[in-house]
């Protein structure tokens, strides 16, 4: 697979399917770019080209010290976009992802996209404030960070039962897709994986929203926990002018695998819309 090179020489794992117009999938928080593979075969089986990246400091990307803040996330991906020819691009955003899709629409002027997902994004903004009623308080990000500090295999192993959904009555995933999802997330470094759940949870996109200048398509669970529905994808659905907004009943966070299929129909309806 190859490899994209940032202004800051970090290295970025690629993967690059099919032919036809380019699709961008970012991935979420904790994940790499496999956790998008489903959705990126039968994409890329319709007609597209397909790029999917390991976030730096996750997967099989570079692992540096500094630049998991929200500027140079959005410059990783202005670099992905230039290796993908910045022409006709589709970027879609998952969870953390939204973020960089949101940041890269105000800091690029959208440069060479024409259209715009987030999936269970985190946009516009997760932390309560005065002025923004309907967020998640620092004390449940507090926590994160020190169950991350303690014992992070423990902690993603109870993380992703909200995260899919599980509980005693409901299990739409397998205790195997569980396995998978942890080792994944332990693939990153402790120090990438602090400072993206500080970036995530604190950073303000709300005057991003303004940048969305393209057909842009937002779907999210209105059971999802990990990134409760009203401040997340009904407020992003208010501030992006024309946006769709679907909501999915009942879901949790990990669409794409608790609602592969409807997600993967859904995404394609967009991208040939």
């Amino acid at each position: 697979m190859p490899i994209v090179t940032t202004t800051d020489q970090t290295e970025l794992y690629v993967k690059d399917w099919g032919q036809g117009k380019p699709v961008i999938l970012l991935s979420g928080w904790p994940f790499s770019a496999d956790s998008w593979d489903d959705q990126a075969v039968a994409i890329a089986n319709a007609g597209y080209r397909v790029i999917a990246y390991d976030r730096r400091g996750f997967g099989r990307s570079s692992q540096p010290w500094h630049g998991y803040d929200y500027d140079t996330l959005a410059d990783d991906l202005a670099a992905v976009v230039g290796y993908a020819g910045a022409q006709d691009v589709t970027l879609v955003g998952f969870s953390m992802g939204g973020g960089e899709v949101a940041r890269y629409m105000s800091r690029y002027g959208g440069k060479g996209v024409v259209q715009a997902a987030l999936i269970s994004s985190i946009v516009p903004y997760m932390l309560k404030t005065a002025d923004n009623p309907d967020g998640t308080e620092q004390a449940v990000f507090d926590e994160m960070a020190a169950g991350i500090n303690a014992d992070r295999p423990k902690f993603f192993a109870s993380f992703f039962k909200d995260f899919f959904g599980v509980s005693l009555i409901s299990h739409p995933v397998s205790d195997e897709l569980l396995d998978w999802a942890q080792r994944m997330a332990l693939q990153a470094s402790l120090r990438a994986t602090l400072e993206c759940a500080k970036s995530f949870s604190t950073t303000d996109l709300r005057p991003d929203l303004a940048a969305f200048n393209v057909p842009t398509l937002i779907i999210h669970g209105t059971d999802d926990k990990t990134v409760p529905i009203d401040a997340s994808a009904r407020a992003a659905s208010r501030g992006i002018a024309g946006a769709t907004l679907l909501e999915y009943d009942g879901a949790p966070h990990g669409l794409f695998a608790t609602e592969k299929a409807r997600l993967t129909d859904d995404l394609l309806t967009f991208l040939r819309g």
